[in-house]
């Protein structure tokens, strides 16, 4: 009979450690939850940041690539703009 004594109090210990984490496991997903929901608001923003900034760049090289030609850099520069207005960034408060 002692085996059986000795299973019991095994069972109970490992029960009793699975209600403990039974009981600490929704808050653990919803902390994981909280962090996971601020990545995304964080990576959101830095993709709306490298979005001007490539746009920046484009403008850039459309106004060093045609200064031989001030027709098309005019054309070029007031479409960048029109884009730029378009993609306006805002950033967060």
């Amino acid at each position: 009979m002692e085996i059986v004594g000795g299973f019991m109090v095994m069972m109970s210990i490992i029960g009793f450690f699975l209600a403990v984490v039974w009981l600490i496991m929704p808050f653990v997903v919803f902390a994981i939850k909280g962090k996971q929901d601020r990545t995304l608001e964080v990576l959101e923003a830095m993709e709306k940041r490298l979005t001007a900034i490539e746009a920046n760049l484009k403008s850039a090289e459309q106004g060093q690539n045609c200064v031989s030609s001030s027709e098309s850099c005019d054309r070029s520069t007031e479409s960048s703009n029109q884009h730029k207005s378009e993609d306006a960034v805002t950033q967060p408060e």
